[in-house]
């Protein structure tokens, strides 16, 4: 009976120095969490210069359909003034 009970405390000393061996260390969770934040601040920089290239893209197109439709009011009033020129040069024959 005693070396039955000797031999299932060797069984579990031995498991249990198995199971010690495979725990991760605080030091080891600690470095892992600080490499994690390192990757999160990197992803998250690329994202802002991304952000803030996507919003400069944004703002050109913005700016270059509102000089269009300067350009096509322009246009417009030109056209309205030869038409009320023709009509002037019509009516005066």
């Amino acid at each position: 009976m005693e070396d039955k009970l000797f031999e299932m405390l060797t069984k579990m000393y031995s498991d249990m120095q198995e199971m010690k061996a495979n725990m991760v260390t605080k030091q080891e969770l600690q470095e892992g969490f600080h490499k994690t934040n390192q990757a999160i601040t990197r992803l998250e920089n690329k994202m802002d210069e991304s952000h803030k290239a996507l919003y400069d893209g944004y703002k050109q197109s913005i700016e270059g359909i509102h000089e269009l439709r300067n350009q096509v009011d322009k246009l417009i009033d030109q056209v309205e003034h030869q038409e009320i020129k023709l009509q002037v040069i019509k009516g005066s024959k």
